[in-house]
């Protein structure tokens, strides 16, 4: 690990999201280390779907570089958005809650997803990545068979 490789759970962390936002998937798979944890809360039955190549577990370092590669290529470049509410810090673990705004590129449907993603921070490098987010509304923006309109979150102003 180089001098200027963070080595707090906090400054992993942060560095993890800003790569995210830099979207190169080699930089971001670099704060992972090569055996990793990494969950996603879908329907076991939905994973490695043709139209969400990337809802799968993994287990490495390149797993996660190739996760972010498929992210990145099934949705429209560009129209991606990040909000970070909160970073929930206890030692090695970190939560970071937010919400993500992506435009599937199959459909072109945009969708809004709120998640949780729980973190484990090891020597300088993320261990675990389980990630809990609204998968039916990810789901709905990929379906072929739904209708044209974008699916609308309950609460908004079309409902």
């Amino acid at each position: 690990m180089s001098a200027d490789t963070p080595t707090t759970t906090l400054a992993v962390v942060r560095e993890l999201l800003h790569r995210i936002g830099e979207g190169d998937p080699d930089r971001i798979a670099a704060m992972y280390a090569e055996r990793i944890d990494w969950k996603v809360d879908w329907p076991e039955s939905e994973h490695g779907r043709a139209a969400t190549p990337w809802i799968r577990h993994r287990s490495t370092r390149g797993d996660a570089a190739a996760h972010f590669r498929a992210l990145g290529e099934h949705h429209v470049p560009g129209e991606a958005a990040t909000a970070v509410d909160r970073v929930l810090v206890d030692g090695d673990e970190a939560v970071v809650l937010g919400e993500i705004r992506q435009t599937a590129r199959s459909t072109g449907r945009a969708y809004r997803a709120r998640f949780a993603l729980h973190l484990t921070v090891e020597d300088g490098r993320v261990t675990r990545h389980h990630v809990y987010e609204d998968s039916l509304a990810v789901a709905q923006a990929f379906d072929a068979d739904r209708g044209h309109a974008p699916a609308t979150a309950p609460g908004s102003a079309a409902s």
